[in-house]
């Protein structure tokens, strides 16, 4: 049975008494006065031990926030669940019961932006289809909350600067859900990649994929998606090769690869691409809802190094030249909202950044484009305002 979090913890205090005739440097430095002065006022002064635990509220309570995101808000450290959006009435008794969410905290799409008036909600986490992504970030934004996007950011470049723009203005910080960012694994990726443990990487392949058997789903739907695997996932695999190579690409060729483009009417079933690093390597990728398929491999001077499984949950293995590495796994969505949580309460950067998000639109965009042409080969260089750094 999950922990319920219906609240904050109490904050913990200790006292202190601060004798306001001895002198400041006495009391900073523990000093004890051996004859106090007759006349003495005492303050007690109370000092939190604890920090107060930020509030997340889940927008879109579709699988990835029921089985994924819910859970994960039991185990982290410096946020919990404190609130939800949802359109389908019966979704909130469920909730509520689960997770003794308070009345207060429970909102539909229609009182969304009444939740500006809430201060048990720090962090509002939209899990909703890709082409809301920007309406309700922006919308949160604007009700002075923190955001987290889950990925793609958008569906455009043009949303995505407006979402970073909406959180500007505000004053709150933006992260997407790039949860491999913070997990050990994929972390050792970057290392053993941008640090070149085994010398400069000299081939890196990437893939992502599976088969979709539901086809009625707003994954296949263009309005909802605004693309196929590509943007589902395909979208890990150029995340993973950009952050082993420790590189932007320069270049991109791609071709549309579906299978059934009769089951795939509005978005592709399959594609795949091609790019080009500054170094010189040419990456090769793959995404498809047609076929299981996830690895994320590097080739270099003095040996490999690879993923496989590499984007899932759980059961990630990484194995070098060397053999399989013992790494100690953590659960991603827990480990991502906690260092979001903490960007906010430290005032420190945001590692998946709405920037990093809009980066990878553009990408996106550009392989799309190479399809549409024939595979025609696009540069990549040239729009300094979407990139960022690695």
């Amino acid at each position: 049975m999950n922990k319920k979090h219906t609240a904050p913890p109490k904050i913990k205090r200790r006292y202190f008494v601060k004798q306001t005739s001895l002198g400041l440097g006495a009391l900073g430095l523990g000093i004890t006065a051996c004859s106090a002065p007759e006349k003495k006022t005492v303050d007690v002064v109370a000092v939190d031990e604890t920090p107060r635990k930020l509030g997340v509220a889940l927008v879109g309570l579709g699988n990835y926030a029921t089985n994924q995101l819910a859970p994960a808000l039991q185990e982290t450290e410096h946020c919990y669940l404190a609130g939800i959006v949802t359109g389908t009435k019966e979704k909130e008794k469920i909730w509520q019961d689960k997770y003794g969410i308070p009345d207060g905290n429970i909102y539909n799409y229609d009182n969304y932006d009444s939740i500006a008036e809430n201060d048990d909600i720090d962090i509002i986490y939209v899990v909703l289809p890709n082409s809301m992504h920007a309406e309700y970030t922006i919308r949160g934004a604007q009700a002075g909350k923190h955001m987290i996007c889950e990925k793609p950011m958008a569906i455009s470049v043009a949303e995505c600067q407006q979402m970073i723009d909406a959180c500007k203005q505000a004053n709150k910080k933006l992260s997407i859900g790039y949860r491999l960012h913070y997990e050990p694994f994929n972390l050792e990726m970057m290392r053993l990649g941008q640090k070149q443990v085994f010398g400069p990487i000299t081939g890196l392949e990437a893939a992502f994929g599976f088969k979709m058997g539901n086809l009625e789903q707003w994954r296949a739907k263009k309005a909802l998606a605004g693309g196929g695997p590509l943007l589902g996932v395909g979208i890990y695999a150029l995340q993973g090769s950009i952050y082993t190579m420790g590189q932007l690409p320069v270049s991109v060729t791609a071709k549309e690869t579906t299978k059934d483009k009769n089951a795939w009417s509005e978005v592709e079933g399959s594609l795949e691409w091609e790019m080009e690093f500054p170094s010189g390597v040419k990456a090769q990728y793959i995404t498809t809802y047609e076929d299981s398929i996830q690895y994320l491999k590097a080739k270099a001077e003095n040996g490999f190094f690879e993923l496989s499984p590499s984007y899932i949950y759980d059961g990630l293995e990484l194995t070098t030249h060397e053999g399989i590495q013992d790494i100690q796994p953590v659960n991603h969505q827990a480990s991502h909202m906690d260092a979001f949580s903490k960007n906010v309460l430290d005032g420190t950067a945001v590692i998946a950044s709405g920037e990093m998000g809009m980066r990878d639109m553009y990408y996106i965009e550009k392989i799309y484009e190479s399809a549409a042409k024939g595979g025609e080969v696009l540069s990549l260089v040239g729009a300094p305002e979407v990139l960022h750094k690695v």
